[in-house]
């Protein structure tokens, strides 16, 4: 990823929204300017067929060996040759399967899909950015905050935060969130968050690899640590606006709005 002869032109000037790690390929969405695949000798392919580059892709999700873009114009899944319309024609921002059932954050609610027909599932009249389904719970963070089902209770739990919830983590068993307001809420266990802004730092999202939890942010990543039994960030590549990352094999991949898709070891 670091010849010259294997980047497009102009790749420094790509503001890279998201990354995934497979295998044998790095998979990296740019704003405006398409996805890409980067191989393992860093010759980079563009896949632009069946997707148009101006498309907004707000998350890339690899998983079963299947990449599938979220995107203003719906969830498409790569088939190895062109992006197909994966059944969801509306903006969408998170997709996951779990078991044979997929599930799609997008703007008009959670949707879920057990065999080949989508379902509306929870939080119908909210845009919905993020969510975790646990043994327990499931956990939606939307345009005004946080909804929490608790499956043994059968009982949803509304936390309305003035804000819109973009990402969600668990953080030594905090639940916690990032807000478009460049903040964190972080929850007490009792029901409350705690609302956190970090300097003039504004956050992206967090992202929880291995066994820690990653802050993505305009200055840089940052691991998310106590210290003085303070919630605190402690600085693991700073220099540059980072969206988005991954880890594959011990090294973290980087997207990053001026450099590109970076690499570093963990």
């Amino acid at each position: 990823m670091q010849t010259e002869t294997s980047k497009p032109w102009n790749w420094l000037l790509f503001p890279f929204s998201s990354v995934k790690a497979g295998a044998d390929s790095l998979y990296a969405a740019s704003v405006g300017h398409g996805i890409y695949q980067i191989d393992t000798e860093g010759e980079w392919r563009k896949l632009d067929q069946g997707m148009e580059d101006q498309t907004n892709v707000n998350r890339l999700q690899l998983q079963h060996d299947l990449l599938h873009a979220c995107s203003s114009s719906g969830l498409y899944e790569w088939n190895g040759e062109a992006w197909v319309n994966d059944g969801i024609l509306i903006p969408s921002y998170q997709y996951r399967k779990i078991g044979g059932s997929s599930y799609v954050a997008t703007e008009y609610g959670l949707w879920s899909k057990a065999s080949s027909k989508w379902e509306q599932i929870a939080c119908q009249d909210k845009r919905v950015y993020d969510f975790m389904n646990l043994p327990q719970y499931l956990i939606i963070s939307h345009e005004s905050g946080i909804s929490l089902y608790d499956r043994f209770m059968d009982d949803w739990a509304h936390f309305e935060l003035g804000a819109s919830v973009t990402s969600l983590a668990v953080f030594r068993g905090h639940l916690i969130g990032t807000s478009d307001q460049g903040e964190l809420f972080i929850g007490d266990k009792k029901g409350r968050f705690d609302r956190i802004r970090f300097g003039k730092r504004y956050i992206f999202s967090v992202q929880a690899k291995g066994n820690e939890v990653y802050v993505c942010t305009d200055r840089g990543l940052f691991q998310l640590t106590y210290l003085c039994n303070q919630v605190t960030l402690l600085s693991v590549k700073l220099g540059y606006p980072v969206t988005d990352i991954d880890m594959q094999d011990g090294n973290l991949y980087l997207a990053t709005l001026f450099q590109g898709i970076q690499t570093i070891d963990v």
